[in-house]
């Protein structure tokens, strides 16, 4: 067994009857955490990096599952364009920030000219080095400005990472999420290890920490964060309008819906598989 794996705390895994009435219990602060954020006009920005397959996706979902998106964004950019290339690198981050009442998720951020950008040759040796410099500067300016950045490494040892590739592989459902540069990060696991120490050392400052997240056990991994993040906010529960609900539809009587045959209806796909069952 490599060291990666020894020197992680082993715990025994949670029963998921908790972790499903523990996970429901920090969504409904998330949702606090919102209607906080609304009402506030907070800005909040959450950074979630990590090797591929460490469960940073998963816990997003978790996170934003019973949350308005027109408040909670997920920001996930794909391969920059010819034009983004000969851009300020930090800009088109920018334009996803949040505003006044906001809250955005980015599912990888600058931090790919740390990792991805630096493992495989994308940046240049100059670009790399000035990326530690201006990096922090950049975060600080964010924190001047009155935005509160949470940054979150997703942690996992090599062994878990190919076994969730492997079973990626094997599902139809999920094939989509492990390609040839996914592989890269088992093949060249030193590589990346090294870019990461480099990258902490200049981004782990105590104005804008980094938060290590041991994610070989997803649903641990998930409870942790969440829980962490919301620990890190001082929100408050914001009071709701009262809605009231009448007994009963009101209805006058004068109304007649159309036939259903001047319609056309979805299939009744659940039915034919009930149909089949019996």
């Amino acid at each position: 067994m490599s060291k990666a794996t020894t020197d992680r705390p082993q715990h025994r895994k949670i029963p998921a009857a908790v972790y499903e009435a523990e996970l429901f219990r920090l969504q409904t602060e998330f949702v606090k955490l919102q209607e906080w954020v609304r009402d506030s006009g907070a800005r909040i920005v959450v950074i979630f990096e990590g090797r591929d397959g460490a469960g940073k996706g998963g816990t997003i979902k978790r996170i934003t599952e019973y949350l308005n998106p027109r408040v909670v964004r997920i920001a996930a950019l794909p391969t920059p364009t010819e034009r983004e290339r000969g851009q300020w690198y930090y800009q088109r981050y920018i334009a996803h920030l949040p505003a006044k009442g906001e809250i955005v998720l980015f599912d990888r951020s600058w931090y790919n000219r740390a990792g991805v950008e630096k493992v495989m040759g994308f940046c240049t040796p100059q670009e790399h080095a000035l990326f530690l410099r201006q990096t922090p500067i950049f975060e600080q300016l964010l924190i001047d400005d009155g935005m509160l950045l949470r940054k979150y490494w997703f942690s996992v040892s090599p062994e878990e990472q190919l076994r969730r590739f492997r079973a990626r592989r094997n599902d139809p459902a999920r094939q989509w999420k492990l390609s040839p540069m996914d592989l890269q990060s088992l093949y060249r696991w030193e590589d990346y290890s090294r870019a990461r120490d480099e990258m902490m050392v200049h981004t782990d400052v105590p104005a804008s920490p980094w938060y290590i997240v041991e994610s070989d056990v997803k649903k641990h991994a998930r409870l942790n964060m969440m829980a962490h993040l919301l620990s890190t906010i001082d929100y408050r529960e914001v009071a709701t309008p009262k809605v009231k609900l009448p007994a009963h539809p009101e209805v006058s009587g004068n109304y007649r819906r159309p036939p259903r045959e001047l319609s056309t209806y979805v299939d009744d796909h659940v039915g034919r598989l009930m149909r089949a069952r019996d």
